[in-house]
């Protein structure tokens, strides 16, 4: 922070880029933001602030319409402030994490106040919203030292670090304080990775295997050449601690090719083993997966012979959960368009027989689908190939762009058998939109439940449930 001395001008109509500026926040916003409104200027959104604090900012950014800001002086307090555990979290550091300057009570109560807020701007919804630590967070001091997977850009001179707030800048973090330990002992921030545009590190919840995915950068040699040759852009295999250590190939760097060791690890969530691709989505914090079956499985309440469809499926957690829940007299479907997430929920689901995975696109295998039962019910020829079975019960972790316009189509047709809906997600803003055109379909929001799966930053994980207005 700069000196209380530090030259402000007064608020005019329009700011200008590198202006210090005097405002008093108001609320928060989705993003990690602060909101302040001016008298007699734009509303500027401000990060590294507290909703009610007066802040000497620096303008970053100007639009058309509002200003955004880093607090570089806090003039007036709040009390839920205090001082955060990592140097690089400050204006101009690392953009990792947003509220490391936050108690950790606090944080959850901004992200339920952005769900309140999008859910009312998006659903028509006022709901009170209680965001719950996972196991592990409760205690005072914790929020640190929970992500299983980081991702650490690397600059042309080969130091490996994470990238500034809204930019393509590189900071040397050197330690991530909320990097798993498993990954800190990989000391990959210590080391130079030449001809490399990122280093990728996960450990796996249980089991504690390690994996290190290197991606070489477009103009290395060893972008074209075999795996780990050549000086640039090369796989070192020596890494101690790592089990495996993997190297991403072909555009767009999606292709993951083992230099040593295998290509997937070992994560335990639910009571029960899963293989999980080194480059399939698992949840990072290691609560978050026991956490969300239990949130779904209380959504849903699956009984035998129920039908189950799992949309965005992934390694098949929420199917796994479904299962052996509605037993051999039901049926459970996943869908999932990544080939290496496939194969593993084909592997994960092995044991029931009833438990089915569809490769491809949600929203294309929805149409599909829907297009064979409407040809079959009417007769017509083209009605070949497996339709998705019946489902009362549906799940559904999408990205965080939300549900595919498909999927919103699907549940919200007469006709089916879906009555009730588990819906996770990640993004406040995707998920209240969802959850509106839902209402307007004939369904109702009867809980929501969010975790702070991500503390020291703004996203926050949600299951909601819907069931389907019986009027």
């Amino acid at each position: 922070m700069t000196s209380r001395t530090a030259r402000t001008s007064h608020v005019p109509a329009t700011y200008q880029e590198g202006q210090l500026i005097e405002v008093t926040t108001v609320d928060v916003a989705h993003g990690g933001w602060c909101v302040a409104r001016p008298d007699d200027g734009p509303v500027v959104f401000v990060r590294h602030a507290l909703p009610g604090e007066t802040v000497r900012a620096k303008v970053t950014d100007v639009t058309s319409r509002l200003a955004r800001a880093e607090a570089i002086e806090i003039l007036a307090a709040s009390p839920d402030r205090v001082e955060a555990p990592c140097p690089h979290a400050r204006p101009g550091g690392c953009g990792g994490c947003d509220w490391q300057h936050a108690t950790l009570p606090a944080q959850r109560a901004l992200k339920a106040a952005v769900l309140r807020q999008q859910l009312r701007r998006l659903a028509g919804l006022d709901r009170e919203i209680t965001v719950e630590p996972l196991p592990g967070d409760e205690e005072p001091g914790a929020g640190l030292g929970w992500r299983t997977r980081v991702q650490f850009a690397v600059r042309p001179d080969g130091v490996a670090g994470l990238r500034a707030h809204r930019s393509h800048e590189v900071v040397d973090v050197g330690k991530c304080l909320i990097a798993h330990q498993g990954i800190t002992e990989l000391g990959l921030t210590t080391r130079r990775w030449p001809g490399t545009s990122s280093v990728e590190a996960l450990v796996a919840t249980g089991s504690g295997e390690r994996a290190v995915i290197a991606s070489p950068a477009s103009s290395s040699p060893a972008s074209s050449s075999p795996a780990g040759s050549g000086p640039e852009g090369a796989v070192p295999a020596d890494i101690p601690g790592a089990d495996a250590m993997l190297r991403r190939a072909g555009p767009p760097n999606r292709q993951l090719t083992p230099v040593r060791g295998r290509a997937y690890l070992s994560h335990r969530a639910a009571g029960r083993d899963w293989r999980v691709g080194a480059g399939v989505f698992w949840q990072v914090h290691p609560g978050a997966a026991d956490a969300l079956t239990d949130a779904v499985t209380t959504a849903l309440e699956p009984r035998a012979g129920d039908g189950a469809l799992d949309l965005y499926c992934g390694a098949g957690l929420f199917a796994g959960m479904l299962a052996p829940a509605v037993g051999p007299g039901g049926t459970v479907a996943g869908v999932e368009a990544d080939a290496a997430a496939v194969r593993d929920a084909r592997h994960n689901l092995r044991q029931w027989p009833w438990a089915r995975v569809h490769k491809g696109d949600v929203a294309a295998v929805l149409r599909r689908s829907c297009s064979r039962v409407s040809r079959a019910s009417r007769g017509q020829p083209g009605a070949g190939g497996a339709a998705l079975p019946p489902a009362r019960l549906v799940v559904a972790d999408p990205p965080r762009s939300g549900l595919a316009r498909e999927v919103i189509e699907y549940l919200g047709a007469t006709g089916h058998s879906s009555a009730r809906f588990a819906y996770v997600s990640c993004d406040p803003a995707t998920l209240a939109r969802d959850i509106g055109l839902l209402m307007a379909r004939g369904w109702v929001l009867d809980g929501l439940r969010a975790f702070d799966a991500f503390p020291m930053t703004h996203h926050v994980e949600c299951v909601a449930t819907l069931l389907r207005d019986p009027a």
